[in-house]
């Protein structure tokens, strides 16, 4: 800015190559590594957005599957072919682990009539256990969207990071050659 608006500095710093042209393509620069600071903390805040909401359709699903397979695991406890539910061990501590695991529970549940039969001694409808797995496929979904915002913020930092190094670059040589 104040070598474009200061005719002596644009007058001296233009005798070692940095014409008015070279300035103005400078203060383009800088134009855009602030578009770009702006969309990497646009991005950053949507990735904290997509964080709450992954956690808060985590939190709604493991309360609803964890009760319904400590409840199965009742009623299934000598059922072999309860096995698909893959309600033994513990939970996977990864995400998609987990989440693999709930869907495959309520998956191959809903889909064996015999096993849905005995859930429904324990209380649990065709409704409830649909209603629980709908939570299951929401997470998934809050999941991916995490996923797709945390790429994009990482992907916007990676490309400000860059234009500032090029914007750093210039500026250093600028400030060298006005000191002379």
């Amino acid at each position: 800015e104040n070598a474009l608006a200061d005719a002596e500095i644009k007058e001296k710093v233009a005798a070692f190559g940095y014409s008015e042209n070279k300035l103005v393509q400078a203060k383009t620069l800088y134009q855009e590594v602030t578009e770009l600071y702006n969309k990497q903390k646009k991005e950053y805040g949507e990735q904290i957005e997509a964080t709450k909401e992954q956690k808060y359709a985590y939190d709604e699903t493991n309360k609803a599957y964890m009760k319904s397979l400590k409840v199965a695991r009742v009623a299934f406890q000598n059922n072999a072919k309860a096995a698909s539910l893959l309600i033994d061990g513990q939970r996977k501590q990864s995400l998609s682990g987990y989440v693999e695991q709930a869907n495959a529970f309520y998956t191959n549940l809903l889909n064996d009539p015999e096993l849905l039969g005995i859930m429904a001694e324990f209380g649990y409808s065709i409704e409830k256990l649909k209603a629980e797995h709908e939570l299951v496929k929401k997470l998934i979904v809050k999941v991916e969207a995490h996923v797709k915002e945390a790429g994009e913020a990482q992907t916007a930092t990676e490309k400000r990071d860059k234009k500032i190094d090029e914007l750093d670059s210039w500026l250093v040589d600028l400030k060298k050659i006005a000191m002379i």
